[in-house]
């Protein structure tokens, strides 16, 4: 099985790289210099994260969302960035049932909220939103992307030396089937599945590997593979 990996994020405003599990105080702080001199509104400094049930993982998106934003604008913006393959369905959900994803944000959220997401109700990706705190002003835009994971260091489970660039959608039930471009083509040799269509590429989204999943189509400089260093 391949290791825990290090998970970090960038701070749109400065540049600089904090980990996980520092990235948000970090933004918070940051986001307390914009908002005095941003304009009356409401706004929501939100978190995205896999649910935990499935086990940590690295992945994690920092959201600005504007209250006049709907809760549709969300979701379009996580299909966009780590989940569309299919069209399929998907709900926000709290203990008291299901969020309309045509209520505006500033009536669905408040500050300490943590929401459910899941999208496709099938091969299911179920994410936690959490909302951070709230602001009296109006972000710059309806989502404002503050901070994501950069690429995971996921390395070929066969070879272990190169990153891992496709994965192999049949055989990762089993076994550890990611491989870097090499390893591939080997594994290509014994499996006619992977040949034929299972071969899948390494993305940074939780969505890796599940269903038509292959990659988002917003921030795409950093869903790529992790690139080592020379």
């Amino acid at each position: 099985m391949q290791e825990e990996t290090i998970s970090e994020g960038k701070c749109l405003f400065c540049g600089k790289t904090f980990a996980k599990a520092g990235i948000n105080r970090h933004l918070a702080k940051c986001l307390e210099e914009k908002i005095k001199l941003g304009k009356a509104g409401k706004s929501f400094f939100v978190k995205v994260e896999t649910n935990k049930r499935w086990g940590s993982t690295p992945y994690f998106l920092s959201l600005w969302v504007d209250g006049e934003a709907k809760m549709g604008d969300i979701d379009s913006f996580l299909r966009a960035i780590w989940l569309e393959c299919c069209g399929h369905m998907s709900a926000f959900r709290y203990e008291n049932g299901e969020v309309p994803k045509s209520r505006k944000v500033k009536a669905a959220l408040y500050s300490g909220l943590v929401l459910d997401y899941e999208y496709d109700f099938g091969s299911s990706t179920e994410l936690t939103i959490t909302v951070i705190d709230e602001y009296p002003v109006k972000a710059d835009k309806k989502i404002v992307l503050l901070s994501r994971n950069e690429p995971p260091e996921i390395m070929c489970s066969i070879c272990k030396k190169a990153p891992a660039t496709q994965i192999c959608s049949v055989c990762m039930y089993d076994e550890d089937a990611i491989f870097c471009d090499k390893c591939a083509k080997k594994h290509a040799k014994n499996c006619e599945d992977f040949a034929d269509y299972a071969s899948m590429p390494v993305v940074n989204s939780p969505r890796m590997g599940v269903c038509a999943y292959e990659g988002g189509t917003i921030d795409t400089e950093r869903d790529g593979v992790f690139v080592m260093n020379k």
